[in-house]
């Protein structure tokens, strides 16, 4: 009885391990899948102040200013002014219309030697929207918008380093509740974690200069929904690290470089395939010919890591998850490289230039600009050149910012 046990137990096993050998599954990729990181509320990106859209896009270590509350509010600690209100104006998509743009202001105040505050409101108007249900219907008009109300606080923790922490409200109302009276605005909230270097005056050989540092984590919060039935979708969180060096030529001229790369802190969306499963009949372990469908047949995951996880999951989540590796995390960061020339603080020329790879977007341009300053008033304008195949919806765009300061040289740097 025992020999017939055991005899039984091998047929049973074998035949378990000869069907699990003949049934497997076949893969086929998507290749149409796109990979580019979208996310919500992507005004946020947009460089709403011309000084800094005249560099490519960046701000995160370049000297203070008005608009540093998008870029860095911990620079305001380092402003020689004791106040300052600024207001940009940035139209979108001018090329085919005139009502889509972008409007910004921003307030900071040093609070003293140490500390400073500051409060900023972006705006952008998608325009009117025109919906005829009929021809005997009176027209509907809608104005889709999203905005943001920020307030920070910045501290200096040493004579050359500070950091600053701002909050943000988010509001997105996009949905047109003529179509669907029961639609309302998504909202949502953010924080931003910033620190700034700006080093002491030295002599480089025959020129005087200094080091200047920065970085800030942006809009760090929870996801935006816009309706109960739909899913969330990720805040464009973001890394932004650079450095540059100004180059004192003498009491009256400056010369600034600045270089920064920005990387979106949101998981990668993964490859998508479908599964199938077979029977492989002469067990070459390929689905040809001579093999049969079982019949069952769903879409999965391929390669790449889910982006069904918490905002927080998805920051650490969003170094290492990008389908291609390593190189392929890499495309995901972008840089800019700007220089500025600064005639005794009253005139200044701007030039830029801002790269993202091919498969992730493929924004490139070329930026320029010019600023000038009277009596405590500073204007500032840019324009953008797109240098690629995707035409830049700010291709062509004079960008206008004003800046009204208060109390000039009320403070020293240090």
């Amino acid at each position: 009885m025992k020999m017939k046990k055991y005899i039984l137990f091998f047929i049973t096993t074998f035949f378990a391990l000869k069907i699990n050998s003949q049934t497997s599954t076949e893969i086929i990729p998507n290749p149409n899948d796109s990979r580019v990181i979208t996310t919500g509320v992507p005004f946020l990106l947009i460089a709403s102040d011309a000084r800094a859209a005249s560099m490519g896009d960046m701000g995160v270590a370049t000297s203070v200013d008005t608009y540093s509350q998008f870029w860095n509010p911990s620079k305001y600690v380092f402003s020689e002014t004791k106040s300052g209100f600024g207001l940009s104006y940035t139209p979108y998509l001018s090329k085919l219309v005139n009502d889509i743009s972008l409007g910004n202001l921003t307030y900071f105040n040093r609070i003293n030697e140490r500390s400073a505050f500051a409060v900023s409101l972006r705006y952008f108007s998608l325009g009117e929207i025109e919906i005829i249900q009929d021809e005997f219907s009176q027209a509907l008009i809608e104005k889709p918008n999203e905005l943001t109300m920020d307030i920070s606080y910045s501290l200096r923790l040493a004579d050359q380093f500070s950091m600053g922490v701002a909050l943000r409200y988010l509001r997105s109302d996009l949905r047109i509740q003529a179509v669907d009276e029961t639609a309302k605005a998504a909202s949502s909230y953010a924080v931003d974690i910033s620190a700034y270097y700006q080093g002491e005056e030295q002599t480089y050989g025959d020129v005087d200069g200094r080091w200047r540092a920065g970085m800030i984590i942006q809009n760090l919060g929870p996801k935006i929904k816009y309706d109960e039935s739909g899913s969330e979708t990720f805040l464009p969180t973001n890394l932004r690290v650079g450095g540059g060096f100004d180059f004192l030529l003498d009491q009256y001229n400056k010369v600034a470089v600045t270089a920064e790369v920005t990387k979106l802190l949101v998981p990668t969306p993964p490859l998508y395939g479908t599964f199938t499963d077979y029977i492989d009949n002469n067990q070459n372990g390929l689905f040809d010919e001579g093999d049969e469908q079982s019949g069952n047949s769903y879409t999965g995951i391929v390669d790449g890591q889910s982006t069904d996880v918490d905002f927080l999951s998805g920051v650490f989540q969003s170094f290492s998850d990008a389908p291609g590796g390593f190189s392929e995390e890499l495309k995901e960061f972008t840089w800019a490289l700007g220089a500025e020339y600064v005639y005794d603080d009253s005139f200044a020329l701007r030039a830029g230039y801002f790269n993202e790879s091919e498969d992730k977007g493929a924004r490139k341009f070329l930026a320029l600009g010019a600023g000038f300053k009277f009596s405590g008033t500073r204007v500032d304008l840019s324009y953008l050149f797109s240098a690629s195949k995707v035409p830049s919806p700010l291709e062509n765009t004079l960008r206008f910012s004003l800046t009204f300061d208060f109390g000039s040289n009320s403070y020293l740097e240090y």
